[in-house]
């Protein structure tokens, strides 16, 4: 009876082993975790780090001297720059569309009765109306066939939306087709939209404006400037124009 007492009295002093072992076990599992973190992103183990060190204490790791270095960039700042890059390559793409066109109706433009001008707006390529119409009608004559139809054949295949905009000079014209130059610019306009049209440019990229008399770009007072205001314009629109700033209301 004694022995059997004595044994039921022994301690055991080796159970702090176990606890050691599932630390030892804790303490593996926290930085294999932390290991794959790291290798996955290593922007997400710092935020972690400084976490972990938040909350048992202790200060967070001071960033390296490479990324102390490193100038940040605000996401604004960033946003602005990919912009600027981007309006950069499309006004690369509309030279260089301008450039054919040019190229393309030469004879005309050394003429004068063509003009390619590009602005932010996009490229225009302004055709006077005595290359298209006969005066105070708007059905293109067969002269302007050829024209027109070489100007489609690189308009056809660009993604760019376009708008053809008809101008007249003021002189009044008061026939039973066209009460007024409004109507006259705006049929003249819809003729070269529908040659386009036939020439496989999608309609769905095309508008028409009839402005009449309202825009001139030279001086009505001279034969010469009012021809030159006689006159329509097929401009290609930039993808990318100019951002506007809408004014708030006081």
């Amino acid at each position: 009876m004694a022995r059997k007492k004595f044994d039921e009295t022994i301690d055991n002093h080796e159970r702090w082993l176990i606890s050691y072992a599932d630390f030892v076990t804790l303490l593996f599992a926290f930085f294999v975790v932390m290991y794959a973190v790291s290798v996955v992103n290593e922007g997400k183990y710092r935020v972690l780090s400084v976490a972990l060190g938040s909350a048992f204490g202790g200060r967070a790791a001071a960033p390296a001297a490479s990324e102390a270095a490193q100038p940040s960039i605000s996401l604004p700042n960033l946003a602005a720059k990919r912009r600027a890059d981007a309006l950069r390559r499309e006004r690369e793409r509309l030279t260089g569309l301008a450039r054919e066109l040019t190229s393309t109706l030469a004879p005309l433009v050394k003429e004068g009765k063509v003009r390619v001008t590009q602005n932010s707006r996009g490229v225009s390529v302004e055709i006077n109306a005595s290359v298209l119409f006969d005066s105070g009608d708007a059905t293109l004559n067969a002269d302007s066939r050829e024209a027109l139809l070489a100007l489609a054949v690189l308009l056809r295949d660009d993604a760019h939306a376009l708008q053809v905009e008809g101008h007249t000079d003021p002189s009044p014209i008061r026939s039973p087709t066209f009460p007024s130059n409004w109507e006259l610019s705006a049929a003249r306009a819809s003729a070269v939209v529908r040659l386009f049209i036939d020439s496989g440019v999608p309609a769905a990229r095309m508008t028409v404006v009839g402005h009449g008399s309202n825009i001139p770009v030279a001086s009505n007072d001279e034969p010469e400037g009012r021809a030159r205001n006689r006159r329509v314009a097929v401009t290609i629109l930039s993808a990318l124009p100019d951002t506007t700033t809408e004014i708030p209301a006081r």
